[in-house]
């Protein structure tokens, strides 16, 4: 997983997947989905800060295996 936010532009990019974007899907004017063959495989947030999405808080859920 990557995420890179380009400050000059206000975009925040999100890459979950590697492979060939198959598929683009426009949720909003600012927000654009790309898919690969297994599912989503990028995330890309125009006005990112504007619209209060970042900086992002993430959360990790750590679960006991035992």
């Amino acid at each position: 997983m990557k995420i890179v936010y380009y400050e000059e532009d206000d975009i925040l990019f999100m890459e979950l997947a590697t492979g060939e974007i198959v598929r683009d899907e426009s949720l909003s004017w600012n927000i654009n989905i790309g898919y690969t063959a297994d599912g989503i495989g990028e995330i890309t947030i125009l006005e990112a800060r504007k619209s209060g999405i970042y900086p992002l808080q993430i959360e990790r859920v750590l679960t006991d295996a035992a």
